[in-house]
């Protein structure tokens, strides 16, 4: 069951920017950009149990979470561009 969480929040994350991208207006995309960077977290919180219980190795880990954080970051700056075009 955790594989198909992780899998719908992996998938969710770049759903939701592109539907985000396909609204009219920037406060959507700002919106499907929220939703996107909460999939985002949820993923990081899966990846964190499937490393405690031992279906992911700490290298495995630490790079899928540098991953996640660089895409955050990304998130972030997108939110912020679209924020100062208003």
């Amino acid at each position: 069951s955790l594989t198909d969480q992780i899998r719908r929040a992996a998938v969710s994350v770049p759903s939701n920017i592109a539907e985000g991208k396909g609204r009219s207006s920037a406060k959507d995309f700002i919106n499907f950009l929220s939703v996107a960077r909460g999939s985002l977290y949820e993923l990081a919180t899966q990846l964190y149990i499937a490393r405690e219980i031992g279906y992911l190795t700490e290298q495995d880990f630490s790079s899928l979470s540098n991953r996640i954080e660089d895409l955050s970051h990304k998130i972030i700056a997108m939110t912020k561009y679209l924020r100062s075009k208003k």
